[in-house]
């Protein structure tokens, strides 16, 4: 029999399982404490920021790597693939994507590097954010989510390929999203991408041969109207659009079986939110006709079908069923929740306005003390400065722009310095200013000179006036459309370590984990302040 319909798809489909939990590393002297041995693992984890094995970094790649680990490239598509990360290497000075990670994105967009490179740094710059690349050691799947989703792992197709099965006609989506929200959904089909990949990479190891994506084969029978309820339609739909944008290229097929009357209803919600170029690999089948020939035994060993549809192999998949209302959540507490889970990090946010810099107090008691900061520039253009005064600041001032109709969070925008503070009296700057352009990682260190209290400040940073002509240049039009409001965001986290525990400066985490910049670049140094700063774009 032949399937159905067929449609294409460079995109996983938003449904998986979760993986085991371990602690990580809080503290910035953790990580770089532990960066010998991070190195040694650095070419057996599964992130795609790692390094890439033996890959030649002249103009060429080397034939027996292509072939071992990247697959069959023409000779436009090699060159394509060393162009994007020659540009990688330049512009972040440190470490870069895996091949295989580049390459995904290239395939993405058909080669065209303009379009490929966008996406990657925009989902280069996501993982950064959320952390990603530690999510399989972070995220721990709640209770519901190992009695109630219908998805698991399930050896591998006839490619080589890890497969992955999800029961989604057996699965109470309503039940899911009431008891767990949207975000703690989002977050499992994360960790679901990210053991994928992981297992790609333990499979090409096992085949000797590249395999760069999986399976996915779902089985449709039990769907009806109740799995097309409003917020689990949306909650899907943004699964799909957080997973086509930061996983391209691994999905290798999508089986979709035992399709009802009810489904081209939910195609119809859904395909708008898949790129045209990703539906070929779409096989769908009604009724049986997945039994036969051009069935699943022409994909799955038949040793390996699950006997639910007719093999004679045990899936350990959950068969799920209703998820119980006395697990359902209120609205205000999938709220709260949801809040936690973007915002339980290490890093925090602050918001930088015209005239409202934001300000974060050290004391350090022990000279020679290295403060170390790490940060990125999510909105706006910021100039940031280090400063030390002998007495403690009042306590800090929030919200000064609430008086001029302008308002922000409350606490993420702190002023320390007083108005009445006189440069070279109250205070002195120890640091020379640090100008940081929107989408910038900075990372730093400052080895103090004398105890009392430093202060870091991120200001809001205007283009300079053309001093020939009264007439705006074409940069600060941009600058002022760019930044709305005159609002400056930044994601930052600091530490202060004892120099007994500081091994060198902040240029060692080019090769460890740091929990928010996973690139490094070009080190710019103030020989005055003994400090360096590291910015990569």
């Amino acid at each position: 029999m032949v399937p159905l319909i067929a449609w294409h798809s460079a995109q996983t489909y938003p449904t998986l399982t979760a993986p085991c939990t371990t602690a990580t590393p809080t503290s910035l002297g953790h990580w770089i404490q532990s960066r010998s041995d991070w190195i040694q693992r650095a070419s057996a984890t599964s992130s795609p920021i790692s390094p890439t094995p033996a890959a030649s970094t002249s103009n060429k790649l080397d034939a027996d790597y292509i072939k071992r680990y990247l697959g069959d490239l023409t000779p436009l598509q090699e060159s394509c693939l060393i162009r994007l990360r020659h540009w990688l290497q330049e512009t972040h000075k440190g470490k870069i994507p895996k091949d295989e990670h580049i390459l995904r994105f290239l395939r993405a967009r058909d080669f065209n590097i303009d379009k490929a490179r966008e996406i990657l740094c925009q989902s280069l710059t996501w993982r950064k954010q959320h952390q990603v690349d530690y999510l399989l050691d972070t995220w721990s799947s709640p209770q519901v989510l190992h009695d109630y989703y219908t998805g698991g792992w399930h050896h591998h197709d006839k490619d080589g390929r890890p497969l992955y099965i999800l029961r989604l006609g057996h699965m109470d989506t309503k039940g899911l999203v009431r008891a767990l929200g949207e975000e703690s959904l989002l977050r499992h089909v994360l960790s679901i991408n990210e053991e994928g990949l992981r297992r790609c990479e333990e499979n090409t190891k096992v085949f000797v041969r590249p395999i760069s994506c999986w399976t996915c084969l779902v089985d449709l029978e039990g769907l009806n109207m109740r799995h097309l309820w409003r917020p689990g339609v949306k909650a899907l739909l943004r699964i799909i659009e957080v997973v086509e944008a930061n996983y391209p290229e691994t999905l290798g097929r999508l089986l979709i079986l035992r399709a009802p009357r009810v489904f081209p209803v939910l195609w119809t919600l859904v395909s708008p939110f898949i790129d045209e170029n990703t539906r070929k690999k779409f096989l769908i089948y009604a009724g049986n006709d997945y039994q036969g020939p051009g069935g699943l035994v022409d994909y799955i060993d038949k040793e390996i079908i699950p006997d639910f549809l007719g093999g004679e192999c045990m899936c350990e998949v959950p068969e799920g069923g209703l998820v119980p209302k006395s697990l359902y959540r209120t609205a205000e507490e999938l709220e709260n929740d949801e809040i936690r889970l973007w915002t339980e990090t290490i890093y925090q946010s602050a918001s930088i306005f015209k005239g409202a810099p934001h300000e974060l107090l050290i004391e350090i008691i022990d000279a020679s003390s290295v403060i170390t900061w790490d940060f990125d520039v999510c909105k706006g253009d910021v100039i940031f400065n280090i400063y030390h005064s002998k007495r403690a600041p009042q306590p800090p001032r929030k919200d000064p722009l609430a008086t001029h109709g302008i308002t922000s969070p409350a606490g993420n925008n702190v002023q320390l310095i007083d108005k009445s503070w006189l440069l070279g009296q109250d205070y002195s700057m120890v640091e020379s200013p640090l100008t940081c352009k929107e989408g910038e990682s900075v990372q730093g260190s400052h080895v103090t000179r004398w105890p009392g209290f430093y202060i870091l400040q991120w200001k809001f940073h205007s283009m300079p006036a053309c001093a020939t002509t009264n007439l705006p240049r074409v940069d600060d039009v941009l600058a002022t459309l760019q930044v709305s409001s005159h609002k400056c965001k930044v994601m930052y986290y600091t530490e202060v370590l004892g120099s007994e525990d500081f091994r060198g400066s902040m240029t060692s985490l080019e090769s460890s984990h740091s929990g928010f910049s996973q690139l490094s670049a070009a080190t710019t140094s103030s020989s005055q302040s003994q400090s360096s700063s590291m910015i990569s774009r």
